[in-house]
This record gives structure tokens, sequence and C-alpha cells, in this order.
């Protein structure tokens, strides 16, 4: 009879919360650079006292979003289970765990893990770029939006990661590995070689399998060679075959399952598929029984099982399944309702693992085979001991000594500034991104969060935005989109724009910033160049003056009239010549006026006196072609990149070799540098030897070290032209073709790239070219302005920090910024050796305060519960405001009926 024993299962019904409570989330990023505190091959299941179960198995890949199940089984009075539909309980009708967690950005990246893991404090899950995983807060403690935090594992795709058992804050993470069809048995204490090994699944596809909890049974979850998905019951003591095989369906997508050792369930669900399976596996027949199936609202991108330890087991919760999709995370609990959700249900929750380990890892490797001591699910019985991980424990006592120190240096400094370009810590980039003048707060689980990870940018909220269309330029018609890649596309000043237009002969157009609106349809004025254009380049202390290298290796400076060209122009100022073949790029000189440099297919970079029309200096050492080249910030050194994937470092006054030479990025399509964090440093774009771009960030006196940090962004033909923001020492980075804008506050210390919100078009863009400082409207919180250019208009871009206090000046984001029309000295002074500096100068309006000067708010006032406010009322008390509530709500007795004022009708209208 125990055969056919009915299932207290059986009736169970996945449950989806509803929409209404969807959460936003504010999307941090934190970038930690720290080395995976566990590598495992790519599916490699770990149980204490037991050897490491391996399948290799080639992913299968979608996308993701989060959404915890919920199992209800019915019960009735007296009898077996019966079906009754369940009533909304005051216990649990406003249970957290419940609501949706919206506005994540999951990735998309091959990965052959579950996409999403969860401890009974955070969720983890595979975010947008690759080697980067989200966090987030499995219970919102305040009921206030939770904070989604990026955490940037490796330079390669996470193939998978998981959890501590007995370490909530601890996470290991895992890279690529190779694939076959076999699964192997290992030893690791006896012997470095498989025990055991069998053909598992017949086709090469993505496979999965689990430990079925102590015993010696596993499932496996894989493909026929029919292409079906199948699932396979093992057993290690007869390995041979699997005991029982059950064929599911004929989709495609890699099925993810889900094992709960306590209760015998197995959740099955397929990546990309709305449709999660509940079976209850019973391994002693062995028999796979369906008890019932889910349709949920988006695909499956990930799933992970919420510890039993974090369930709410007074409402009859035995499963929690969180369910990865592309924008959001919805906990979705399965209940077993019961008559009585007062009274602990012994048959629904016996003892599970603890969180204490059973012994040490030097215990472990000796042959200790200890088990996890088992606890109790009761509330009353819970146990208190906790385990914290050594990892967890060093991270915790560095950041706290680093917030320390930097609090013994603001008492002693006395100041609420912090060097953007330079910043300090945790604790440090923590207060002034969510200090009272920011607008921003910080919850506790954020904080915690922070101390872990890391810094976070104080402009990772940053908007970008088109501004209005009556500032656009707009029917632009013939421009040229086959420029060079070294070429930015066109440039821009605060007063005028060049664009390159197709027509034969180098035309260039130059439009009026200030006279936005649509072109007339008729030829307007252009600079008849006379060859095609190069690259081109605006004089930044004379904004009149416009240098064009053409393809015959000469360099032509125009100078426009006054109020913009009124007749087409075909006589330059002056011609430079001395390249012997076509010129790559040119650049002034950002301190003294006059001067220069350019580079040329002859592999020479020279350096014209433009007062004279003279080549004043011409550096050597390029064995392959320049792509790109940047002046220091102080004028004093030249740095280049080249395709030979060399960095060269200049001192054009002291030698024409260069004076240091390092590794530069591996592919040769295209590189830009950019000098960071006050020349200190060099940021480099460029490829990998897969075509992936990258951000290099390089010390620039010592390049032959190679690079502090790698940073991968995506895959894409185009160059990423970098612009720095030296004020905020924030990078802009994109592509001609591109959509996307991204940003990354660059910081000197670990770990060097901080994420920000990126910017996205609807269209690809032709060319993206940023404006001097002084156009950004302060009083809007603009810290940067650019000019994207698309198919025939051109439109300005505002990047701004929403900040809750704009009627005061941003003095943490506006420091006093360098008069960059302004030269420090002359080019015969600089050419003598001399050295100058610009001066600086606030860009506070006279009108507007400094936030930093902004009176302190007083603190918002508590709110106390209405039990603290009953208890300290006395019972006589208590019945005349409860009487006085009641007679309020029947109101005045005296008053007339409605239907009193009623008006019938006459006696003769019944006739």
């Amino acid at each position: 009879m125990n055969r056919f024993r009915a299932s207290k299962f059986r009736h169970t019904e996945a449950r989806l919360p509803r929409r209404e409570g969807h959460q936003n989330v504010s999307l941090p990023a934190f970038g930690l650079q720290h080395s995976p505190s566990l590598q495992l091959p790519s599916q490699a299941t770990l149980v204490p006292g037991r050897p490491i179960l391996h399948s290799h198995a080639s992913a299968d890949l979608a996308s993701t979003r989060n959404i915890p199940l919920s199992f209800s089984c019915r019960r009735g009075r007296g009898g077996p289970c019966h079906r009754a539909w369940p009533r909304a309980s005051q216990h649990h009708r406003n249970v957290p765990a419940s609501a949706w967690i919206g506005g994540i950005r999951a990735g998309s990246v091959v990965s052959c893990g579950n996409h999403v893991k969860a401890s009974c404090r955070w969720i983890a899950f595979n975010a947008e770029a690759a080697g980067v995983l989200g966090i987030v807060p499995l219970e919102c403690e305040d009921g206030g939006k939770r904070t989604v935090s990026q955490l940037c594992c490796h330079s390669d795709v996470v193939t998978d990661f998981d959890f501590s058992p007995f370490d909530q804050l601890l996470l290991a993470t895992g890279s690529a590995d190779e694939t076959d069809k076999k699964l192997r048995i290992f030893d690791p204490r006896a012997s470095p070689a498989a025990s055991q090994s069998v053909l598992g699944h017949e086709n090469n596809k993505d496979s999965r399998l689990l430990w079925m909890g102590s015993s010696d049974c596993l499932i496996s979850v894989g493909f026929s060679q029919m292409r079906e998905r199948e699932v396979k019951l093992w057993d290690t003591r007869r390995f041979s075959g699997a005991m029982l095989t059950m064929a599911l369906d004929t989709s495609p997508g890699a099925a993810i399952p889900l094992y709960d050792a306590d209760t015998g369930l197995l959740v099955l669900a397929g990546k990309g598929e709305n449709l999660l399976y509940l079976f209850e596996v019973a391994p002693a027949q062995p028999a796979l029984t369906q008890v019932t199936q889910c349709r949920t609202e988006g695909g499956t991108r990930g799933l992970a099982a919420v510890p039993r330890l974090a369930l709410d087991v007074m409402a009859c919760e035995v499963l929690r399944v969180l369910q990865l999709t592309d924008t959001a995370l919805v906990p979705v609990s399965y209940l077993v309702p019961r008559k009585s959700i007062q009274d602990f249900h012994e048959d629904l929750f016996p003892d599970c693992a603890g969180t204490l380990p059973a012994t040490g890892a030097q215990a472990w490797w000796a042959g200790d085979n200890q088990q996890v001591g088992r606890v109790s699910l009761h509330p009353a019985r819970r146990s208190t001991e906790t385990f914290s991980s050594p990892v967890i424990a060093c991270t915790q006592l560095q950041a706290a000594d680093a917030s320390s120190t930097e609090a013994d240096a603001d008492r002693s400094e006395g100041s609420s500034y912090s060097s953007l370009s330079s910043p300090g810590s945790a604790a440090t980039s923590l207060s002034a991104s969510t200090g009272p003048s920011s607008g921003f707060a910080s919850s506790p689980s954020q904080k915690s969060l922070q101390s872990i990870l890391g810094p976070s940018s104080r402009f990772r909220h940053t908007q970008g935005r088109v501004l209005h269309r009556d500032t656009h330029l707009t029917n632009l018609r013939g421009l040229s989109l086959t420029t060079p890649g070294e070429c930015d596309g066109f440039c821009a000043n605060h007063q005028r724009v060049a664009l390159p237009l197709l027509s034969a002969g180098g035309q260039i157009a130059v439009l009026e910033l200030s006279k936005p609106g649509r072109l007339p349809d008729v030829a307007m004025p252009t600079i008849q160049n006379g060859v095609a254009v190069a690259d081109l380049s605006w004089d930044p202390f004379d904004p009149r003056r416009l240098a064009v290298a053409g393809e015959d290796a000469k360099i032509r400076l125009w100078r426009i009239p006054e109020g913009g060209l009124r007749e087409t122009l075909r006589e330059p100022e002056a011609v430079l010549r001395g390249h012997t073949e076509k010129i790559y790029s040119i650049r002034f000189h950002p301190v003294a006026s006059d001067l220069l440099v350019s580079s040329s297919y002859d592999m020479t970079v020279r350096i014209w006196e433009l007062s004279t029309g003279r080549e004043a200096l011409c550096l050597r050492g390029h064995t392959d072609q320049i792509f790109s080249l940047a002046w220091s910030p102080d004028g004093k050194k030249l740095a280049t990149v080249s395709k030979d994937s060399r960095l060269r470092l200049y001192e054009p006054r002291r030698s024409p070799q260069p004076q240091q030479e390092g590794p530069g990025p591996e592919g040769g399509r295209g590189a830009r540098l950019v000098w960071v964090c006050g020349g200190d440093y060099l940021l480099v774009s460029g490829f990998d030897s897969r075509s992936e771009r990258r951000i290099l960030l390089y010390r620039a006196q010592a390049l032959l070290e190679g690079p502090l940090s790698v940073l991968g962004l995506d895959v894409a033909p185009s160059t990423l032209l970098p612009f720095y923001d030296e004020d905020t020492s924030v990078v802009f980075l994109t592509g001609k073709g591109d959509t996307r804008v991204f940003l990354y506050e660059v910081t000197p210390e670990p770990p060097y790239f901080l994420e920000c919100n990126s910017f996205t078009s609807h269209e690809p863009h032709k060319g993206f070219v940023f404006l001097p400082k002084t156009v950004c409207e302060v009083r809007e919180v603009e810290f940067a302005r650019a000019l994207r250019l698309g198919q025939s208009t051109l439109e300005p871009v505002a990047f701004c920090v929403p900040r809750v206090k704009k009627e005061y000046f941003q003095d943490d984001i506006y420091p006093p910024t360098r008069v960059w029309w302004e030269s420090a000295l002359s080019s015969s002074a600089w050419l003598a050796g001399e050295d100058g500096q610009q001066r600086r100068a606030s860009l506070r309006p006279a009108d507007m305060r400094p936030v930093s000067e902004a009176p302190k708010e007083a603190p918002a006032r508590k709110f106390v519960p209405a039990s603290v406010y009953l208890e300290q009322k006395s019972d006589e008390q208590k019945k005349e405001e409860l009487l006085s509530a009641m007679v309020a709500r029947l109101g005045n007795r005296d008053d007339p009926l409605p239907q009193d004022s009623f008006e019938g009708v006459d006696e003769d209208e019944w006739d």
C-alpha cells in the first residue's frame, strides 16, 4: 500500500505575485577587481564528505530576469487532500518576498550556469557585460527601493557562480572550460583523475547535474540524440547506466534543474521559455512524478532557489524559486495552505542543513567526513550561531581601517571636498556620493554592500538627454562618412563646427552653433581644401583658425571670418610641408600657442611652429602605423599608440626617440589614447585578439609594466573614441556607428573604473564630439555637453547629474576649471624649454550660493508605530477614544434620511 500512498505535494500550485508590486531600483555600479575565491570547472557540484561530480557540456544561452515561485497544496478536513482556492491571509498578505524587483539589466552573454543564485541575504545574477554580476538584497528591510550593484569578477565570461552555504557574503565564481559528453565523479583527496566516468547525455548541448542531497544518487538534465530534453536519475554505486530516463519535450532551450533534498521536489525551467515544471523525485523506486506546471509572464533567463532558512515557514512556504527575466526579479513562493497557520508544521519542515561548517579545509583534506549539523526551522528554536569566512572578515577589516583613516583625515583638514583626480577609499566615495549636498541617501543594505564591493561613482546616476529641437542643426546634406578611422569625423569649438563633405575637392562646411535650425536647400559657402580631408582640428586659443590635414601630406591652416563663412574660401592662411606620405592625425598643444603636432604614414611625428610655418621637431621610433597621439595636460610629454601593439612616450624637447615603451592593445584594428588623472595615467581604447573592444589603464611612468587594469566592453567594429573630463575624472567612450556612449569614472586606485549610467540614442551616430566645459548649464547640474552627428542632423546632448538642491551651485561637481582659451606661453618659449600653467576659474554664477554653504536640514521626524503609541495610554483612554471614533462614524442621528426629501406623485396621476 505504501507504493500508492498519495503525495502531500500532489496538489501543489505555483502562484506568481501581481505585477503591481513592481519595485524600481537604482543602479550604482561597483567595480571590484578580485581573484575568485574558488575556480571550479563549468559544471562542478561539491557536497561535504562526498566526491566532486563534474559534467562537461557546451553552453546554450538565452537572456535573463528573476521571479520566485510559490507551490500551494490544498488540504481538506478529515481525509485526503482536495482542491480549494486560497484566500489572502493577513499573515502573509504583505510578505516582502512577493514584490517584483524591476529595472535590472540582465545579461545575454554565454554562460553554463543558472544565471542567478541566492543566499539568505543576497541575489546574484549575470549582468549584461561579460565577467560582471549583478547583486541585489533578497529582502527589502525598510520597504523602499532596492539597489542593484555590479560586481566585476573576471575579464572573461562568468560561466558559473554560487554562494557559500555557511557564509551568506561569500560568492565563488568560475570561468570557461572544455566540453564533451561525459559525466565524471572525482575524489580530489584521492586522485586528480576521475574515479568514475560514464557517457551522460548523447547530445553535445548544455547539460546540468545535481546531487540528491546526501544520498548516492544524482540528477542530470540534457538532450538526447534526437534532441529531446530528458531527465536522468543515476546511482553512483551502479554507475554504468541511468536508473531512470524521462523525456520531457523537444524544446531547444537548455533546462535548468533545482532540487530540494528535504521535500524531494525538482523544478525544471527551459532557457527562453515561460513554463516551469515541478516533479517529485523518489530515487528508491525509482520514480519521477510530475506535480504541476506553471506558466509565467516572461521567458526564463535563469533560475535559483532561495535557501530554506530564508523561507516563511509560518505561512507554509515550502519552496521559493527566483526566475531571472530580462528586466525584473519577481519573487514567487510555493505555499502549502493549512487549516491553521498559527502552528509550525513539522511534516512540511523537517530539520535542514545549518550554516555552520562541520569541519575546516585542512581537516577535510586530511580525510574528515563529518556532515553539517541540522537545525530546526521552527522560529522559536532557530539557531543564532553564525559563521564568517576569513575572506569576508579580511575585507571588512581593510574597509574599517580605510574608513577610520579617512575619517581622521577629514577631521584634521576640516574640508568637505574630495579629490576627483585621486579619489579615496570606499568610505570616502560613499560619503561624497550620498552626503546631504547630493540629495541621495543610502539604505543599510546598500552601505553594507559597499563595504564589501568597494567605492561607487558619484556620477553613477548621470542622465544623458538630447536637448530641444530648437537647438538642432538639421537638413545636413552631402556629409562625408568615409573619413579615416584616426579622425573623429568632424570637430567643434564653442562657436562653430566643421564638417567634411562628400563633394570632390575636400570641401568642408563651417556652421555657426549660434544659428541653429534647418539649413537651406541651396548650396552654402564652404572651404575648398583641394584634397580629401584626413583630419581636422580647431585652434583652442584662436576659435577662427582651423587646421586641416590632407591626403597629400600637407597641413592647411584656414581662417574663418568673424560671424562665419559668407563666401567660399579657396586660399589657406598657410600650408605646412614636411611629411612625405598621408597624414593620420593632428593635435594642437594644450598650453602653448601656435604649436601643432602631426603623425603620418612615413612613421614620423612632427611638431610645427605655426607662427613661422616651419617644422620645429621630428620624432622617430615607430615601426608601423600610428593610430593615435595625445599631449599630456601640462604639455611636456607626448604619447602615441601604434599598430605594432606598442605604446611610446616622448619628451620632444629632450630627444626624438621615445623615452619609454610598453605593450599596447593586442588587436591591430585601431586604438586611441588619452591622459587621465592629472596626467599620471594613460587610458587606451582598443581591441583584443577576439575583436572585443576594451579599455586599458597604464601608469605613465611605468609603461613597461603593462596595464594596471583591463576592462572589456563589447564586440563592435568601430574604435572607441575617448573623451576625458579632467574636472570630474569621467571618461566618455563611443564609436562611429554606435548607439551607446559608455561612461566611467577613472580612479588611480582599484577598481580603477567605476561604471556610470550610459547614454543610448535611437539611431547610430556618425560622430560624437564634446564641447568645452564653459558651454554647460550649471543650473541644471550639466557637467558635459557633446554634439551628436546623425544622418542629417547635429544634436546637442547634455550629461547631467540629478540633484535635489538645484538652486545651489554644486561645487563638488564643478571645481575651478582650467581656462583653456588662454595660452600659458608662446611656441618659441616652449621650444626654448620653458613650461607654463594655465590659470583656473570658477563656473559659479554670481547669484548662486555653493551647496557646501547651504544650511543643514533638520532630520525628518521618526515615524512612531501605532502599537508604541497605544502602549503609552491607559485602558480608560483607549475606550474613550474608541467610543468617540464610533460616534463620529455614525454621525448625527437627528439628520433627516435621504428618502424623506423625495416627492411622490399626485393622486390623479395613478389613473
